[in-house]
């Protein structure tokens, strides 16, 4: 059932997300221009459209799955959600949700070795000192890779010494 659910909230959220921001999207006047060229909206709308296909395609599966199933019912999903609030899946979900909240202020070196860290004790690591060292390092070479060789523009944050640890870091390269 809670796959249902999942299955179901995702197909309101991406129809929703199709309406205010794909056909919201305003497209450059130099693309106007030229009647042959792929407008930069095409992708979106056309990703969503499939992923409405293939998470309709799902539901219908998971219906003909559960037909006759006695655990297939809102009773039966009453039980299991305090079991599922308790699991690493939901503790990993949150873990994301607060690293998207810290992401602008923190900046992406922080943010990284904090989701790192904590999927790392999540998963199990018992030295945490390790798992410290190995998450902060990942992070600055992932820095450095994106933002130095790719020139993909990192979030830096807005806290001041990590904004010019950031800086100094794109510096490197």
């Amino acid at each position: 059932m809670f796959e249902l659910i999942c299955n179901f909230l995702l197909l309101v959220f991406l129809v929703y997300a199709f309406f205010t921001h794909t056909l919201e999207a305003k497209v450059p006047k130099a693309y106007l221009k030229n009647p042959n060229v792929l407008y930069p909206d095409v992708w979106p709308k056309l990703i969503i459209i499939l992923l409405w296909i293939c998470i309709i395609i799902n539901i219908i599966k998971i219906f003909k799955k559960n037909k006759g199933n006695p655990e297939f019912s809102f009773a039966a999903f009453g039980k299991n959600t305090l079991k599922f609030l308790k699991s690493k899946t939901f503790i990993g979900m949150v873990i994301l949700v607060i690293a998207s909240l810290v992401l602008e202020p923190l900046g992406f070196v922080v943010t990284a070795a904090l989701i790192m860290f904590s999927y790392g004790m999540l998963l199990g690591e018992k030295k945490w000192w390790r798992l410290a060292c190995i998450a902060v390092v990942l992070s600055i070479v992932l820095h450095i890779l994106f933002s130095g060789l790719l020139n993909v523009n990192l979030p830096r944050g807005t806290v001041p010494f990590l904004r010019s640890f950031s800086l100094f870091l794109e510096n490197l390269f």
